[in-house]
């Protein structure tokens, strides 16, 4: 065995709630939270639905010991049907948090598969369940990066957050390193490869294959404690690869991902952040606007580019997303869905404005989403953004009470205020010392009222 195998299974398996920093226990907590507000609000949506339906109709399991109910859904189907199915719902609105130097999302695919595995645990603690999420995104993080490095396709989220959902069953399975060997090879071996950029460049409701990757990682872990072999996964065994493994358990990842601002595509957000610094400090109206000329990085420029029919292609869209944050001084999920996508001022402002390629933003992707934005009024006045970074990470973080006005502006439409408060009480208790995660859990899984 290689030296970063072992130190995956010992990570994994032994590591105690203690060996983790509290900071990166109460970071857990608030991406834990922003990511059931994003999941609680894809809930409606028709992607969601479809997917919930899906796992009803083929991903139930016979056996008690195997099943799960979906979140917000009620219904019991198997542990990785119920992954599945929440993953893919919450991935269709592109609000969740990601981690730049894989360029993808960790929390959805970790958050459902803890929500699916904790339903085997009745005596999860809530540090506990915080640490083993804490296990889900050092493990699948450094398997991106080292997907990233040694191929040559950019590759959908669900390729490495499955390993990662594999190395949460272990522990919370109990699992022996052997079988996590297993899970980890059969994890890899099927995590869905897909290719990212064709999505970017033509959205559907397939977005970043993370309800693939948590599918996978589920079954994986089922597969291996019944004696399934897969092992070994290169993006943890292979040589070339054991720098990206070596500061497991004394750097934490955790506390580097990113909280959107906007339930669009990051790569937009630099734009959108321009626009919204200009016209609010220069008390511009979007009536006033004669065009909006936007630089950005290449693959920001690749974004869809035409005027979206359907929410996926909004969410992918960034003349449309910087168009909406113009007229209404604000983007959310009504915005993006429904009459939002047939807005006729939204149209107007969007024929009037160009997204380039730069340089110098390019050069700075993926630790990076850089961009700057010109602004021309009708009496030919332009205003100039300057560079900017998105916000959101590390380098430029959400404070936490923007967090919590985030989660509740999703989540109250629809489960209400009252329950929604209950929820983000909950998750903000999961960091003490006696807190149980069924005191969140009690709250997860009726749907919604009406």
């Amino acid at each position: 065995m290689t030296n970063a195998l072992n130190q995956v299974m010992e990570f994994t398996l032994n590591s105690a709630v203690e060996d983790v920093p509290a900071s990166a226990r109460d970071n857990a907590a608030l991406l834990l939270l922003d990511t059931i507000g994003v999941l609680i609000a894809a809930g409606p949506m028709q992607a969601g639905g479809i997917a919930r339906d899906t796992a009803a109709l083929l991903y139930a399991s016979a056996e008690p010991e195997y099943s799960a109910r979906m979140l917000f859904d009620g219904r019991r189907v198997s542990l990785a049907g119920a992954a599945y199915a929440t993953a893919t719902q919450t991935d269709n609105l592109d609000a969740h948090d990601g981690f730049n130097p894989v360029k993808g999302h960790i929390g959805v695919a970790v958050v459902p598969a803890l929500a699916a595995l904790a339903e085997q645990c009745p005596d999860l603690t809530g540090p506990e369940a915080l640490t083993t999420m804490i296990v889900g995104y050092e493990v699948a993080g450094r398997a991106g990066l080292a997907l990233h490095a040694t191929v040559n396709d950019y590759h959908t989220s669900g390729a490495w957050n499955a390993l990662g959902v594999a190395a949460m069953a272990a522990r919370l399975r109990g699992q022996s390193p052997g079988q996590l060997r297993q899970a980890l090879g059969i994890a890899e071996f099927h995590g869905p490869r897909s290719q990212m950029m064709r999505e970017i460049e033509n959205p559907t409701m397939l977005h970043d294959g993370s309800g693939w990757g948590a599918l996978v990682g589920l079954s994986a872990a089922v597969l291996a404690e019944r004696g399934f072999t897969g092992a070994p996964a290169i993006t943890i065994e292979a040589m070339q690869v054991a720098p990206y493994w070596a500061d497991l358990g004394s750097v934490w990842q955790i506390e580097q991902q990113y909280i959107k601002p906007y339930p669009i595509c990051r790569w937009a957000h630099a734009a959108i952040d321009g626009v919204r610094l200009l016209m609010d400090r220069h008390g511009l109206s979007h009536q006033q606007i004669a065009s909006i000329r936007i630089n950005s990085f290449h693959e920001a420029a690749c974004l869809f580019a035409n005027h979206p029919q359907t929410t996926s292609q909004a969410q992918y869209s960034l003349p449309f997303a910087v168009a909406v944050q113009a007229v209404n001084g604000r983007i959310g999920v009504e915005h993006i869905s429904g009459a939002g996508l047939s807005n006729p001022e939204v149209a107007q402002v969007m024929s009037r404005i160009e997204v380039t390629e730069r340089q110098r933003h390019s050069a700075r992707f993926p630790e990076g989403r850089w961009a700057d934005v010109a602004i021309e009024i009708s009496d030919g006045t332009v205003y100039e953004s300057g560079d900017l970074n998105a916000r959101g990470g590390p380098e430029l973080p959400l404070s936490q009470q923007e967090i919590i006005d985030k989660f509740t502006e999703f989540a109250a439409p629809v489960v209400g205020g009252n329950r929604a408060d209950k929820i983000c009480t909950a998750i903000l208790k999961l960091t003490l010392p006696g807190a149980r995660y069924s005191d969140l859990s009690d709250l997860l899984y009726d749907p919604p009222a009406g």
